[in-house]
């Protein structure tokens, strides 16, 4: 009997334990198989009890929903094969040879027979023609781990088009609406409004309209090929499977000689592929892999608290917690600054804290932090700069009756961003990322813009995309309606992704600079304050003049940028903004 993987919630996952061995008895629900993605880790019960005969799979390999993972004899099949032998003994007294041949004939009939039923069933499940058959459909990305469903748009025995919208997603960023992923008839909702729901999730049944018996036949083709694959595969997996034990027999200290190694020749910095190298022997998927470079920690310096010693995110955070904790400033002259702030006060007593209230944060508010603490780790610098926009605001006089006339409506920001983006088309190390192993910066070649929106429950990044590529007017439009979406609680998860550089404006707020904190991956943020008349000499007619200036604040990650090319970067985007004609150049 073919034990196969079930609905996993993502489209595949990594191998990363066999729990099993060939010659195991196992009983049906006993954990046989360990898969890990970016998102979880599932352990895959067996759905039959019996001996295991076969592994399809190893350590390493990729798997979905459907493929085969072992091979047992089930109690039934073992039973019926010990009545075939004990027949064939009593009535033909062959030798013990012969028996076993018989017994692989039996079993190869007994196989046929099971293929034939199978195929039968297969058969009377079709549907009748011009009917649509019941299927399952998963929830897409949402872009966040889970969210709450806020509305449903249909109900059972509705008939939806495909790509109608039938269920509204609220998360702590924003609202989506999950489109009807075929055309058909609504047989049965799996969820309900206010339920909390997360990628890959079960939501609704839909009989398709113009399902037919091809489709069984493509979906037999691919089983049959994924069958083929797993017993093509399956010759070796014994083989991987020893040489990955004599892998892990190897003493841990040889891996991380190299490991250092390599690290002494690289001036302390490591590779991709050399701490790939190095980190063969632990026990950690490739999602708390990628979070432990990211944070800067030595995994192998991790202590696992899952099944056997598995590394879980959980764990990373607390070794870095720990970390923190126990370090101590370095004896100087001068007292050092604490690794970390310790716990508050006991609060309780009214006499010397006075009344306190206790507010919770608002979800977006939640959901920023672990985002805000990565900027702690960036060795960040402030640049500051004014930019002289008296005629770039006559300009913006004259187009913007004509531009609210049509409903939109035309801010100084247009032209901020405009004239950020080309600024880093010009200046693209500002349009980047550093790499994980702080060897590379990986350069975008479309400049995908952030820009910052406050609402009532927090400050938050829609994206403009190839704003390279778009004039003011159309710049000012995307503005305008990114910014109603964000106010609403409408926009979908594409429109918070992909952002490369990001703007800040505190526009009419007040203030006459700040410091905006850079969005890690991102290497550059811009604040715009409120521009405000002062006096400027005038050489030519050496006399002082009111002039409308604009302030500048560019924050930076000063690994990737210097100071110096922040400085000219900065005075490039005022120059810009103070006659934009210099674009069109």
């Amino acid at each position: 009997m073919d034990i196969k993987a079930p609905d996993l919630g993502v489209d595949s996952a990594e191998v990363s334990e066999i729990m099993v061995e060939v010659g195991d008895v196992i009983e049906k629900d006993d954990n046989i198989i360990l898969l890990e993605s970016d998102k979880a880790s599932v352990e895959v019960p067996s759905s039959a009890a019996g001996k295991v005969t076969k592994i399809s799979v190893a350590v390493g390999d990729q798997v979905s929903e459907g493929m085969v993972l072992i091979e047992v004899d089930s109690d039934a099949d073992s039973g019926a094969d010990d009545e075939s032998d004990d027949s064939s003994k009593n009535e033909q007294k062959q030798p013990e040879a012969d028996t076993e041949n018989s017994k692989s004939t039996e079993v190869a009939a007994t196989n046929n027979d099971k293929a034939e039923q199978t195929k039968d069933k297969s058969d009377t499940s079709e549907p009748e023609e011009g009917t649509g058959r019941a299927t399952t459909h998963a929830l897409p990305d949402l872009g966040v781990e889970e969210a709450q469903v806020a509305e449903i748009m249909v109900s059972v025995g509705d008939t939806v088009s495909a790509e109608q919208s039938i269920l509204l997603i609220e998360s702590d960023k924003a609202s989506v609406e999950v489109p009807a992923p075929i055309a058909g008839k609504v047989e049965k909702i799996l969820v309900e409004a206010g339920d909390m729901v997360a990628n890959g999730q079960d939501f609704i049944v839909i009989i398709g309209e113009d399902e037919t018996s091809s489709t069984s036949e493509t979906q037999g083709s691919r089983t049959e090929a994924v069958s083929a694959k797993a017993d093509s595969e399956a010759g070796s997996s014994e083989q991987q499977a020893s040489a990955k034990k004599q892998s892990t027999a190897a003493p841990k200290q040889s891996a991380q000689e190299t490991g250092a190694s390599a690290a002494s020749k690289s001036g302390g910095k490591l590779t991709e592929s050399q701490v790939n190298e190095k980190l063969v022997d632990v026990y950690a998927g490739p999602a708390v892999r990628k979070l432990a470079r990211q944070m800067g920690v030595d995994i192998t310096q991790v202590s696992g608290s899952a099944l056997n010693d598995r590394i879980l995110k959980e764990d990373v955070f607390a070794h870095v917690k720990e970390s923190l904790s126990k370090q101590k400033a370095a004896p100087t002259n001068s007292a050092g600054a604490q690794a970390s702030l310790p716990n508050l006060p006991d609060m309780s007593n009214i006499e010397i804290w006075g009344e306190t209230e206790t507010q919770d944060l608002s979800r977006l508010q939640k959901v920023s932090i672990p985002q805000l603490n990565y900027n702690t780790l960036l060795p960040q610098v402030t640049q500051f700069d004014l930019s002289d926009i008296t005629e770039t605001e006559k300009l913006r006089g004259e187009l913007k009756g004509g531009m609210k006339a049509e409903g939109i409506g035309f801010t100084i920001l247009a032209f901020v961003v405009k004239a950020t983006a080309h600024a880093l088309t010009q200046h693209p190390r500002f349009n980047s990322h550093l790499s994980d192993d702080n060897t590379q910066i990986i350069v975008r070649k479309s400049v995908n813009m952030g820009i910052a929106v406050a609402t009532d429950d927090g400050l938050i990044v829609p994206v403009i995309k190839n704003v390279q590529d778009k004039g003011l007017k159309q710049i000012a439009i995307e503005i305008g309606e990114l910014a109603g979406k964000a106010r609403d609680k409408k926009l979908g998860t594409k429109d918070l992704q992909g952002a490369s550089f990001t703007i800040s404006s505190q526009g009419n707020l007040g203030g006459t600079a700040f410091t905006p904190l850079v969005n890690w991956p991102q290497v550059g943020i811009l604040g715009v304050s409120e521009a405000s008349r002062q006096p400027r000499w005038n050489e030519t007619k050496q006399t002082f003049e009111p002039r409308l200036m604009l302030p500048l604040s560019l924050s930076y990650d000063h690994r990737v940028i210097n100071g110096a090319d922040a400085a000219v970067f900065t005075r490039y985007i005022a120059t810009l903004l103070a006659d934009p004609r210099r674009i069109l150049l």
